[in-house]
């Protein structure tokens, strides 16, 4: 949904266009974005009056919200719905009173911007530390809450020694971790019992592409992260009559068919499948009525829509981020 929202960005709007930090954690896309005219910022107070500005994936604070509505000409919020469905749990927690154990990464995008919904009642817990820093007030409630990208494995862990920690613990009836980390996760899992060596495809600061590659070695396997086909070691490939190849959420489907070129499997290719997805998140809202205002008086002042043909709003579920990024030239 982002890596389209943005695409639909820089075609309507001479560049550059800007976007508060990179719209998703993949090198490949963000160079896209860039030589598309992108101009990709970590404070509003870098963007230029004026211009138009979209938000990413990750979520943002309530003041960079705030701050971007009234700096930017235009400004769109691309955050994914899951991660919106956090920020709504850290808020509305907090209002009851309680103490929220956030689990997430130190620095990470998502983990800011969940914590800045309230910073004086969250406390950041590093999966790989666990609770020994989290402190708890005197009679307070304590919620546990999570950055979505997160392995399962991490999550897990720090959920069981809360709940043996605190009695009344509050967490979400759905987890927040997102479906699509915690497939790929089952499915690596799958891959690693029939595997001699897998790669995965994505980025360094991706942590959901990470956690991928620690499910992959905790299986006994090893496991290698890749931007790109140019990555690939073939020392890694010596002897292993099957590698199996993964990607993180945000790798684009371009640069995994890449690497399987890259392999050159001499005996063909199986595809696993654990699960289907079939989940669509739509545009976001002020771009749909930005967009759906907009067609119209682009087809008027060239040619009359064809009739019963599908505008570009109601053809965005069928319109992919790969398709989108083959605009962009990836």
């Amino acid at each position: 949904m982002a890596i389209k929202a943005l695409t639909w960005m820089v075609q309507v709007y001479e560049p550059p266009v800007y976007c508060y930090h990179e719209i998703v954690h993949n090198g490949a896309v963000v160079a896209a974005f860039e030589d598309a005219g992108v101009v990709f910022v970590d404070k509003i107070a870098d963007v230029p009056r004026g211009r138009p500005v979209m938000l990413s994936a990750h979520g943002s604070g309530p003041e960079v919200v705030a701050t971007a509505e009234t700096h930017a000409a235009v400004m769109i919020d691309a955050v994914c719905p899951l991660v919106t469905k956090v920020h709504h749990e850290v808020r509305r927690m907090a209002d009851k009173g309680y103490d929220i154990i956030y689990v997430g990464h130190e620095g990470h995008d998502e983990a800011v911007g969940a914590m800045a919904e309230a910073p004086d009642a969250a406390q950041l817990v590093d999966p790989r530390i666990g609770l020994d820093t989290f402190v708890a007030s005197d009679g307070a409630n304590v919620a546990l809450l999570a950055q979505t990208t997160l392995g399962l494995y991490e999550w897990d862990g720090v959920l069981a020694d809360a709940e043996e920690r605190f009695p009344g613990l509050w967490t979400a009836r759905k987890s927040d971790l997102c479906y699509a980390t915690t497939n790929r996760q089952a499915a690596i899992e799958e891959i690693a019992d029939r595997s001699d060596v897998l790669l995965v495809v994505g980025s360094e600061n991706s942590s959901n592409t990470q956690a991928l590659v620690r499910v992959g070695a905790n299986a006994g396997v090893p496991t290698y992260r890749v931007d790109s086909a140019a990555d690939i070691d073939h020392v890694w490939l010596e002897g292993a009559d099957v590698v199996g190849v993964t990607a993180g959420a945000s790798a684009p489907d371009q640069q995994v068919q890449k690497v399987i070129e890259r392999v050159a499997p001499t005996e063909g290719i199986e595809r696993v499948r654990v699960t289907s997805e079939d989940e669509y998140f739509p545009l976001p809202p002020k771009l749909r009525r930005f967009m759906a205002a907009l067609q119209p008086l682009v087809e008027g002042g060239f040619a009359c829509r064809t009739v019963g043909a599908p505008g570009l709003i109601e053809n965005d579920r069928n319109f992919t981020a790969t398709e989108a990024l083959r605009i962009l030239g990836l």
